[in-house]
């Protein structure tokens, strides 16, 4: 039977479809009880996401389940230094935020001031979710001895519910079909007016109700959960998948690439190609203007990575040079917004 709905949460549509997701009170609270367990223990949260995305939701009911009083990021433009101005004014023993990867890479290119610094390492966990995290930035953080929490969830799981690739709480994870599904009290009741989209999506198996989190993924021996891309994110390029998600880890662990991003661009002779987005300054600090390919070099070096480890289908078409990625509010890319700057057909 569904439970009264609590709060209705509209997905950040990182791929243009946003849909709303209808939350219980059970549903958020157990989320907040698995997550004080799997952190160790209760605290004070800086907020500095959107409040009205689930992991801004989160932080404030872990806040009221903790009866402590969250710090609350001013709107804006993320600025290192104001987050650590705010961070400063945690008094509690316990103190937690949650971060997207861009936001802790900026922390981190920031931590040169020993403030930055000094404010990250007094964090008992920054959670940090909503995309892959590269292996750099991870690597970034220990060598500062900051400790990050790899979260993986969604709306329609009231936020993270695996952390550093064990489910939290009573959630449990399979695959099927090279397709994650999750079951356990923190999910969602479904879409608010979607009937179709909610059935698709949560079904029920031997009177245990489960959801379709539309990633691919797998789950080793030791029952670690390893999430390798959305199952919606792959592309035929010259009769072959892609998957935009596998070659964005492989681009990402280029120099200088941390931050890229994969989209897809229609192409006569191939049908789909990936497409790199990076953000670059001109030479002399100025920001490059517009939608300008970057040189030979830069493609060549991708791309030779890219099919080295991926095969030749997947070598990247094209390396666009914009001033900032594009993100949504939630700190998320903005993929559609970046699938249309590489619209614009290619030879390879």
């Amino acid at each position: 039977m569904p439970k009264p709905v609590a709060v209705v949460i509209e997905t950040s549509g990182s791929t243009g479809v946003p849909k709303r997701v209808m939350l219980s009170r059970d549903a958020l609270l157990s989320s907040a009880a698995a997550s004080v367990v799997a952190l160790g223990g209760p605290g004070q949260w800086l907020l500095a996401l959107p409040g009205h995305y689930v992991a801004g939701v989160q932080v404030l009911v872990r806040s009221i389940a903790a009866d402590t009083t969250p710090v609350l990021l001013p709107p804006g433009h993320f600025d290192p230094l104001v987050f650590a101005e705010f961070a400063e004014r945690l008094v509690e023993p316990l103190r937690y935020t949650s971060l997207v990867p861009v936001q802790l890479a900026r922390l981190l290119d920031a931590a040169d001031d020993p403030r930055v610094a000094a404010v990250l390492r007094r964090f008992t966990a920054i959670l940090v979710g909503g995309q892959a995290i590269a292996p750099e930035l991870l690597a970034r953080a220990e060598e500062l001895h900051v400790r990050v929490v790899r979260t993986y969830g969604s709306s329609e799981t009231a936020g993270g519910c695996v952390y550093n690739g064990v489910p939290i709480g009573n959630t449990a994870v399979r695959v099927v079909d090279g397709q994650l599904e999750i079951s356990g009290s923190v999910l969602g009741e479904g879409y608010l007016g979607d009937a179709d989209r909610t059935a698709d999506r949560f079904i029920v198996e031997h009177g245990v109700r489960w959801y379709r989190t539309g990633d691919l993924g797998e789950i080793d021996e030791h029952g670690l959960v390893r999430v390798l891309g959305r199952a919606d994110n792959v592309i035929i390029s010259g009769g072959e998948k892609v998957s935009l998600d596998a070659v964005e880890r492989v681009v990402r662990g280029l120099p200088g690439f941390a931050e890229a991003v994969v989209v897809a661009a229609d192409d006569a002779q191939w049908g789909q190609v990936p497409v790199v987005v990076r953000a670059v300054r001109a030479a002399g600090g100025g920001a490059v203007v517009g939608g300008a390919e970057t040189g030979d070099g830069d493609l060549a070096g991708v791309a030779a990575a890219v099919a080295s480890a991926l095969g030749r289908a997947a070598r990247p078409a094209r390396v666009i040079a914009v001033p900032v990625i594009a993100l949504l509010a939630s700190g998320k890319p903005d993929r559609h917004a970046l699938r249309m700057l590489a619209a614009a057909p290619t030879d390879r």
